[in-house]
């Protein structure tokens, strides 16, 4: 049982009030969606609807759609109906800023005020911090967990959740959108890559991993984000060392294994690969597959707004060349339009 525990309600996530904002939230960007626009168009019907069903605790789950997208891998959707995704925001709305709190501060991905800019620049703060700005030899290994969402155990989340949340409504409740989902052939494995919740979900997951690094093994320099994480040090037995403890927790603990592939330890000054970056002690430059990527989407879609947040991204490392490369590569594909 954790000191801190979970202060909402069950009544108070499946409450009208907090469907109605849910929806507000929930709508953005999708208004123009077939099935959105026939949700919506008996909105107060469907919410007072769905409503009933929770409070009566007749509400099930609905299945999903899969469909595969290229981010850049190939990677497998699923998608529930705009009934359950609904409710996903209404208690992501509630459970987030609570969980939120127990996260640490070096935790990066699905986290308001976080993401992948804050996560690069705290990798350029370490590596200052462990190098003695570049007067010492920085070595980091990193690591990547397998298959990430596809490993979820659901037992095992359950009883995290246990140990913040009281109200046994609220943990049935969410023991519905977990079960509701499995990876085939993996009976209570798995959590869906489109819902909202499932990013709440291995965060709240991974905690327990981030919670042992940071007091266990005292890790002072760690940073994650999803399923990529890096530990820094001057001393590269100690990083060798700590492979096996890791791969020990994740695999006993979470039921979590390391991608074979992707752990390495490698000195700072011959650059790390890390989210989409390959980090030097003085600067950063883009991963090529990310430039080939990016290069790639602009021949299919050169339109301005692909490039302005292409442009953007470059801003955050030294890529000056590549900059003016993309505008040029761009004026010549309008050009051909």
């Amino acid at each position: 049982m954790s000191k801190i525990q979970l202060k909402n309600s069950f009544e108070e996530i499946v409450s009208v009030e907090n469907l109605l904002q849910a929806w507000k939230e929930f709508e953005v960007g999708k208004k123009n969606r077939k099935d959105v626009q026939a949700f919506a168009v008996f909105l107060m019907d469907n919410i007072f609807s769905l409503h009933e069903q929770l409070i009566k605790h007749t509400y099930k789950h609905s299945g999903y759609q899969a469909f595969k997208i290229n981010d850049p891998k190939p990677r497998d959707i699923h998608k529930a109906s705009v009934r359950d995704r609904l409710l996903h925001h209404g208690i992501y709305r509630m459970l987030y800023p609570f969980f939120d709190k127990t996260f640490i501060a070096d935790s990066y991905s699905c986290r308001i005020s976080k993401g992948t800019h804050k996560s690069i620049n705290r990798f350029e703060e370490f590596g200052r911090k462990v190098s003695k700005n570049n007067t010492r030899t920085c070595w980091v290994l990193k690591c990547d967990i397998k298959k990430f969402f596809a490993n979820i155990d659901h037992k095992i989340l359950l009883s995290i959740l246990r140990k913040y949340i009281p109200d046994k409504n609220v943990l049935d409740l969410l023991e519905n959108v977990i079960e509701s989902f499995c990876e085939k052939d993996k009976n209570g494995v798995g959590l869906p890559l489109g819902n909202l919740t499932s990013q709440l979900l291995v965060n709240i997951y991974m905690n327990e991993f981030d919670q042992f690094a940071k007091h266990k093994l005292k890790a002072k320099f760690y940073i994650r984000y999803a399923d990529d994480f890096v530990f820094f040090s001057q001393n590269k037995k100690e990083l060798e060392n700590l492979i096996l403890v890791v791969e020990n927790f994740l695999q006993n603990k979470l039921k979590l294994s390391l991608h074979p592939e992707k752990v390495f330890i490698k000195t700072l000054s011959s650059g790390v690969d890390f989210l989409g970056w390959v980090h030097f002690p003085t600067h950063r430059i883009l991963r090529t597959s990310t430039k080939r990527r990016m290069f790639r989407s602009l021949r299919k879609n050169a339109k301005d707004e692909s490039l302005q947040s292409y442009l953007g991204m470059l801003k955050h490392g030294n890529a000056y060349k590549l900059s003016e490369k993309i505008k040029a590569y761009s004026d010549s594909m309008l050009l051909k339009l």
